[in-house]
């Protein structure tokens, strides 16, 4: 029986490999910086709650935040896949984690978003990979920035 668990396994192991993606598109640092930030004429006092708020909004739980340095981070729920661990005794799971930093420079407030999707899998015998993706999609980061300045327009009018 662990014979045929473990032929499953490799079989399985090489249609994964052989089914790879296409690569990810290389972008420079300064594109990449570009797609994750965005400057605001409100004061970070106003664009941090904003960002905070727009992240649970999205079913994000907040690990941290903190004003003074404008860090939030920030993880969604897990998913796992149960029919792997049935048939295969390999659990694997997928997360996403999301961070902001908020700066005020001068009477601009810089908010830089970035998402980082988190695919884990371990095996009944103790083997564990971890598999880090930056989530590079111009939509993502367009629909998040417009749920943050929904949000910021909303504070701001509110004093």
């Amino acid at each position: 029986m662990r014979k045929l668990r473990n032929a499953i396994l490799v079989i399985f192991a090489a249609i994964l490999v052989g089914c790879a993606g296409t690569p990810m598109p290389t972008m420079t640092p300064m594109e990449i910086q570009s797609l994750q930030t965005r400057e605001y004429e409100n004061p970070k006092e106003i664009v941090f709650p904003s960002v905070l708020s727009v992240f649970q909004d999205i079913g994000y739980t907040i690990t941290n935040a903190d004003l003074q340095t404008g860090l939030i981070s920030a993880e969604s729920a897990t998913s796992s896949d149960a029919s792997s661990r049935f048939w295969f005794g390999v659990t694997s799971t997928n997360q996403t984690r999301a961070t902001a930093f908020i700066e005020q420079i001068g009477s601009i407030t810089r908010a830089r978003v970035n998402f980082v999707e988190i695919n884990q899998t371990s095996s009944g015998y103790g083997q564990n990979d971890r598999s880090d993706t930056p989530l590079l999609n111009a939509t993502i980061y367009q629909n998040a920035f417009e749920m943050i300045e929904n949000a910021i327009f909303v504070r701001a009018s509110a004093q």
